[in-house]
């Protein structure tokens, strides 16, 4: 088992360790609004577009350099989902197209050792088996919070509809976010609902709730943090005090939304983006006086991790603690592997091009995930 933990510690999130965390004040919601009743748009909110500065706030002192600098953007208009895409909408998903996820099918090892070092070893037939990756908490303290493989585990039989592994369900979580997905499946969903995911800029719009330059959606102070996030509260990764009322996901709308009626933007789960991963990609940005509806980098850059092109995620989840990965902060971003699947990584979805309010009168035509 530990040479497969080693195998796929290549596919595992890289979180850094961050200072101690800010306290903070909040602000209750405001002029939201919300989607007409239109079957094509239910459970999505409009998001009025803008010109922002994308990127780590001035005074965030725990932004990491791939948050850094921030560069104007402009974003068009766009419905997006109010909350992350639930076990109870992927189900009807795949009732209606047999799918099966990345976490469900038959392991290929030419896949998995074109993302790792040459000459890595393949592990034993018995462990390259339908699974996906998840947490299990540490005994005692752990002195290097850089390796992640003394908490991540390779968990045979873990997908979308068995997220504690072979023989759990998601009865009872149908209003949790899905999780287990792999960036594939999740396009594959958007394909289906005629939707698209947002972009890294729009995404971070959204999550802003038009307070653009704050370090979270309420403003700039920590203060309250449990009671808008779902976080872990306590040492990581050996004790959770769930002050947040939970130890793991949450259901959607369990915490206060942001200003533009988005839920759970930061803490619960992570969300897939539609772009490339690229750690200058900011700095090529500042080039431009403004960027309009960027769609991201050309292609993936990581010198930390050559062998695999990856995709950026976006919210951080209920792993995020103050001495290890503070990523309930806006600015935030990640980058993963997008074959990989978490049990702490969902999406969320936009419709496809807007140019403002859509009304009864108006028509909604599908068409495929991706720019349009």
């Amino acid at each position: 088992m530990l040479l497969i933990n080693t195998i796929f510690k290549k596919k595992i999130l890289f979180f850094s360790v961050v200072i101690p965390i800010l306290t903070t004040s909040c602000k209750q919601t405001k002029n939201i609004d919300i989607t007409p009743d239109i079957p094509e748009l239910s459970g999505m909110v409009w998001i009025p577009g803008g010109t922002y500065d994308m990127g780590a706030s001035d005074g965030d002192r725990m932004a990491l350099p791939h948050e850094k600098p921030k560069h104007t953007v402009k974003v068009d208009g766009f419905y997006m989902d109010v909350t992350e895409v639930t076990n109870a909408q992927f189900s009807k998903f795949i009732d209606a197209t047999s799918y099966m996820t990345t976490a469900e099918r038959p392991v290929e090892w030419e896949l998995v050792k074109s993302q790792l070092p040459p000459g890595t070893p393949k592990p034993h037939d018995s462990l390259l088996r339908p699974g996906s990756l998840m947490f299990k908490k540490a005994k005692e303290t752990v002195p290097n919070l850089y390796d992640l493989s003394q908490w991540w585990r390779w968990t045979i039989g873990a997908n979308w509809q068995e997220p504690e592994g072979k023989g759990s369900a998601i009865i009872g979580k149908e209003n949790h976010p899905v999780v287990h997905v792999s960036y594939e499946d999740a396009i594959a969903y958007c394909d289906w609902a005629g939707r698209r995911l947002p972009s890294e800029a729009e995404w971070e719009f959204a999550a802003r709730g038009g307070k653009h330059d704050q370090i979270y959606f309420w403003g700039n102070l920590s203060d309250k943090l449990s009671s808008y996030v779902n976080s872990w509260e306590g040492e990581f990764p050996v004790a959770n005090t769930q002050a947040d009322g939970f130890e793991k996901s949450a259901p959607v709308k369990t915490y206060p939304p942001n200003d533009y009626g988005l839920y759970e933007t930061s803490g619960n789960v992570w969300e897939w983006t539609s772009d490339w991963y690229s750690s200058n990609y900011y700095q090529t940005c500042l080039n431009a006086s403004v960027t309009n509806n960027p769609k991201g980098p050309e292609e993936a850059y990581n010198p930390n991790n050559p062998y695999i092109d990856e995709r950026v995620i976006r919210g951080g989840s209920f792993l995020c603690n103050a001495s290890y990965c503070a990523s309930y902060r806006v600015s935030s971003r990640m980058a993963t592997d997008p074959s990989t699947s978490l049990e702490h990584l969902g999406f969320r979805t936009r419709k496809h091009n807007s140019t403002g309010p859509i009304t009864e009168n108006d028509t909604y035509t599908p068409s495929p995930c991706g720019f349009v």
